[in-house]
């Protein structure tokens, strides 16, 4: 099957945007090689949080300013908008001057809607893994996906992992998406924080982007190895990846790099890529443990039919995986510069 063209592209009016937007195993040694440096960004990260705190970051009403605005922000990684259609839902865009990305489409009035279709790729992971017991997302944008998680399934111990304290507290503040039992915000770098945890998960999701690109740290091989490092044994990693753009064909085959299995679900502009070590899923069983989930659980999006998106698209196998781009002793500027505010 051919490419299909990416729905994450600038947008003149994010108010009128389509609802699909621009897009937040090997051993345990790798991570503990970074867990010095973790702790310095981690420290970083909490100084900076605490300044932005208190400096009260100005997310004001912007009405008058264009069409749909209701508020902005400049943060220190993103210019944000926040617009409302006229049908009452919120989308966040991230950008400079006219070149803005939808990050997010939010229905403030039902928190298991996903406007997204991508998104409900997503919750495969909810059928592939073997136990709904411990999920983190890299990436909060304006909270859907995560939020779906832990509402769906309540006792699911949810962590959402956000570069930009801003983004966290557009979430909070406009799509009451916020710290509650079994739900958490982390603000720091989702590489960082990843490192510098002793936590394993059931699933792990990536779905940090700036504009239409993944910042090059949470893209490579290195980076996927962590990950692996944290899953539970069967546990799944789930990517949204933006198929048009030059690095598509990398992303796959720096995630194959990392993991002895790769299944590829329909997001409508987006792909969906779902990972896991071990041996591949009996498909049986799979269909079995969906339909059993979904009786239990009453998912908004039943889970045997995500099960029906998936599909093999079209790319070159023969593309060599993305690596750091760093020596270790370079690791915390490489971050820094990965995450620069792009203007």
């Amino acid at each position: 099957m051919s490419k299909k063209p990416a729905a994450r592209k600038p947008q003149d009016n994010p108010a009128k945007a389509p609802d699909t937007p621009a897009g937040s195993g090997g051993s345990r040694g790798r991570s503990a090689l970074l867990m010095a440096a973790g702790g310095v960004v981690a420290v970083g990260a909490a100084v900076t949080f605490l300044i932005w705190q208190s400096r009260e970051p100005d997310i004001a009403l912007a009405a008058g300013t264009e069409p749909g605005v209701v508020a902005q922000v400049e943060s220190l990684y993103n210019d944000i908008y926040v617009y409302r259609r006229p049908n009452g839902f919120y989308v966040l865009s991230f950008g400079a001057e006219r070149l803005r990305y939808t990050e997010s489409v939010v229905n403030p009035t039902d928190q298991l809607d996903l406007p997204v279709y991508y998104t409900q790729s997503m919750t495969a992971g909810l059928a592939y893994a073997p136990a709904l017991e411990d999920a983190a997302i890299i990436g909060l944008g304006g909270g859907r996906t995560a939020w779906y998680h832990h509402k769906s399934v309540p006792e699911l111990e949810m962590t959402a992992v956000e570069l930009d304290p801003a983004v966290a507290q557009i979430a909070d503040q406009f799509f009451s998406v916020r710290n509650e039992d079994n739900f958490d915000v982390e603000v720091l770098d989702g590489r960082m924080w990843l490192a510098g945890s002793d936590r394993d998960f059931d699933i792990i999701m990536v779905d940090a982007y700036r504009g239409p690109f993944v910042p090059f740290h949470l893209l490579t091989k290195e980076f996927y190895e962590l990950v692996s490092d944290h899953l539970k044994p069967g546990g799944v990693v789930i990517q949204n990846v933006e198929p048009s753009t030059m690095l598509f064909d990398s992303a796959v085959a720096t995630i194959k790099s990392a993991f002895d299995n790769v299944v590829f679900i329909e997001g409508q502009g987006n792909i969906v890529i779902l990972a896991h070590d071990g041996a591949p899923r009996d498909e049986a069983e799979l269909q079995r443990i969906a339909a059993e989930r979904q009786a239990e659980y009453g998912f908004r999006y039943p889970l045997p039919e995500i099960l029906e998106r998936r599909y093999m698209p079209e790319y070159d196998a023969a593309t060599v995986p993305l690596t750091d781009d760093f020596a270790p002793v370079e690791y915390l500027k490489a971050i820094e510069r990965h995450n620069e505010k792009q203007t």
